[in-house]
């Protein structure tokens, strides 16, 4: 009888063509999909929470793995760990669970954290971990036009061409803007998200942020359910997958039957 273990991972998304194993380059599915072959001989397939895309880091994206025979959790995380090396993937813990969990459909909710570096100077110690934006960016113009878009909504304008997700719906739970220093801080949270939306609403902030545009652009934006009218692309090396939460309502409510994730 099969053993599922769910995973708890963190990466540097730097050298990754994204998590999802693709033919163009080395992936995070990939590097733990090999490491845990070399620890059991097993070729098994690594379902995650959440594609996030080439560059993007994670602290808690979360997987899961089905192994031929019980194993010590201890021992899992400690292998993989081992056969991962010197890739920048890590196992920071594993759980035995049930059969019917599931790292991606059970999810109920998802945390991703966007930092933008706010001064003249480029980053040294935080190269490859923020977007550097040079010019001054007023952080509370950035939070009150933020508070437009929390809630339920049509994000067609913040959803990539790409995004094959059926409903451009979705229900914002936090939008959190706040600057500690030179670094502005971006908090996001929802049960899942839409294809490159929350590089899109940073970018979109930042001109807020910039003097560029008002409040009243950012809801025009929204109302438009146009991509072509809201803000760019933030680049992937800002945003790192925080959190993904995992209650007793998953598989309930808005968007049970494809609670994934494509960031």
């Amino acid at each position: 009888m099969m053993a599922r273990y769910k995973l708890t991972i963190e990466y540097d998304g730097a050298p990754f063509v994204g998590w999802q194993r693709q033919d163009n380059g080395p992936s995070v599915q990939q590097a733990l999909e090999d490491a845990v072959h070399a620890f059991t001989g097993e070729r098994i397939d690594v379902h995650g929470a959440g594609r996030t895309d080439a560059g993007v880091h994670a602290l808690g994206q979360v997987a899961h793995i089905d192994l031929a025979a019980e194993r010590p959790t201890d021992t899992i995380a400690a292998a993989i760990n081992f056969h991962l090396k010197p890739q920048p993937v890590a196992v920071l813990g594993v759980e035995r669970v049930a059969g019917d969990f599931h790292a991606r459909f059970s999810a109920t909710g998802r945390r991703y954290r966007y930092l933008i570096l706010n001064r003249r100077a480029p980053p040294a110690l935080e190269r490859g971990r923020v977007w550097h934006v040079a010019v001054p960016l007023d952080a509370t113009a950035m939070a009150d036009a933020a508070r437009l878009l929390l809630g339920r909504h049509d994000f067609n304008s913040f959803r990539s061409a790409a995004c094959q997700a059926a409903s451009p719906v979705k229900t914002l739970d936090r939008l959190d803007v706040s600057r500690r220093g030179d670094t502005i801080e971006i908090e996001v949270a929802a049960r899942s998200f839409l294809h490159n939306q929350v590089r899109i609403l940073v970018g979109t902030l930042q001109l807020v942020g910039r003097g560029r545009w008002s409040r009243r652009d950012v809801a025009d934006a929204l109302a438009a359910r146009d991509r072509t009218q809201a803000g760019p692309t933030a680049p992937p090396q800002g945003l790192c997958l925080v959190e993904v939460r995992y209650d007793l309502r998953a598989g309930d409510g808005e968007d049970a039957e494809i609670a994934g994730d494509d960031e």
